[in-house]
C-alpha cells in the first residue's frame, strides 16, 4: 500500500521549471559567452527540445531558473520583430514558423538564481512562482527522445500516486558517481518502484542500486520547506537529492523505471552522438548526410585521414 505524507497535493500538474544557471564549464571556451543550454542540436538549441518535451506533455506554463549571463535564452523564447518582418517581407514561411514557434510553445517565464548554490537552490528559487502546486523539473541539457512518452507517465503515477516522481535509468555500476542513485523496491507495476532512499553521487562500492535519476522530475509542493532546512551537501550546494531524501523516507517518492532514448548533453561525446544521431534521422538532412558519414566511416576504417570524405555543399 501506498503511504502518502499529509502535506501531499492532489492537484493537476500544469508547471514546468527548467533550471538553466549552470556556468556550463564542460563546453568551455564555447560558453565563455554563450549558455550551454543554447548550444545548436543541428538547428535548435538544446533548451528548446526541453520546452517542447513540456508543451507536448501538457505543460503550459514554463519557469526557466537562469543566471546573469543566460540572457539569451530569453531573447530565444521572445518574439524578434525585426526577423520576423524581414522574413515575412521574403515570403520565408518554413524559416518565419520556425523564429516564430519558441516564443508560441508555452507561457514562459524567467527568475535568476543570483548565486550558483545547486540544484536544490534553483528550485527553490521557483517556489513563489510555483505555490501549493505540484510541479514537473527538466533539466535544460538532458534530452528525451521526442517519440518517448517518459514524462506522460511520470505525470500519470503522479496522478495515481500523489508525491514526488523522479525518473531512473540504469547505468552500469561504475557510473553510478556520475549521478544521483536511488534505493527502491517494487510496487507490483511495471516500470514503477518506489524509492526508498537516494544518495548523491555515491561510491559505486556504497550505491544502494545501479539506478540513476536523470534529469525529470514531478515533485510535490512539499519539497519547498524540506529545501529550505536542507543544509549544503556535496560540493558545498544544496542538492535536490538531499532532500527528496527525506520525502523517501515518509513514503512519497516513487520511480518511474525509463530504458528509452536519452541525450546528455552537457557531456562533449554524448553532444556529439546526439547531434550525429538527429541530424541523420532529419528528412531533409538524413539522407544527404548519412551517405557522406558512412563514406567518413570506411574511410577511417580504411586507413584513411578525416579529409578522406567532403560533404557537398547543402542548398541555401
Amino acid at each position: 500500500m501506498t503511504i502518502l505524507h499529509a502535506a501531499t497535493s492532489t492537484r493537476t500538474v500544469r508547471k514546468a521549471v527548467v533550471p538553466a544557471a549552470g556556468l556550463g564549464t564542460r563546453f568551455l571556451p564555447a560558453t565563455k559567452a554563450t549558455p550551454k543550454e543554447m548550444l545548436p542540436v543541428v538547428d535548435k538549441p538544446a533548451i528548446q527540445y526541453v520546452v517542447e518535451e513540456a508543451a507536448a506533455a501538457g505543460l503550459d506554463d514554463v519557469l526557466m531558473v537562469t543566471g546573469r549571463h543566460k540572457r539569451a535564452i530569453e531573447d530565444h523564447f521572445d518574439h524578434a520583430f525585426e526577423l520576423e518582418q524581414a522574413l515575412a517581407a521574403k515570403g520565408d514561411a518554413v524559416r518565419l514558423d520556425a523564429v516564430r514557434d519558441p516564443a508560441r510553445l508555452a507561457n514562459i517565464h524567467h527568475i535568476r538564481q543570483g548565486e550558483p548554490l545547486g540544484l536544490g537552490h534553483a528550485v527553490l528559487c521557483a517556489r513563489r512562482h510555483v505555490g501549493d502546486q505540484p510541479f514537473a523539473v527538466l533539466l535544460g541539457d538532458d534530452l528525451i527522445d521526442p517519440r518517448e512518452s517518459l514524462l506522460r507517465r511520470m505525470l500519470d503515477v503522479r496522478d495515481r500516486h500523489a508525491g514526488s516522481v523522479v525518473a531512473l535509468m540504469e547505468v552500469p555500476r561504475e557510473q553510478v558517481h556520475l549521478y544521483g542513485c536511488a534505493a527502491v523496491e517494487p510496487t507490483g507495476e511495471d516500470g514503477v518502484v518506489r524509492v526508498t532512499g537516494l544518495v548523491e553521487k555515491p561510491d559505486p562500492r556504497d550505491a544502494p542500486s545501479a539506478y540513476a535519476v536523470i534529469g525529470r522530475y514531478v515533485l510535490d509542493p512539499a519539497v519547498f520547506d524540506t529545501l529550505e532546512r536542507t543544509p549544503p551537501g556535496r560540493g558545498g550546494e544544496i542538492q535536490l537529492t538531499d532532500a527528496l531524501q527525506e520525502l523517501a523516507a515518509a513514503g512519497t517518492v516513487h520511480g518511474v523505471v525509463f530504458a528509452g532514448l536519452r541525450y546528455d548533453t552537457g557531456d562533449k561525446a554524448d553532444y556529439l552522438r546526439t547531434v550525429v544521431r538527429l541530424a541523420c534521422e532529419r528528412d531533409d538532412l538524413g539522407p544527404e548526410f548519412t551517405a557522406w558519414l558512412k563514406e567518413f566511416v570506411a574511410g577511417l576504417e580504411n586507413g584513411g585521414t578525416t579529409t578522406t570524405a567532403r560533404p557537398k555543399p547543402l542548398a541555401a
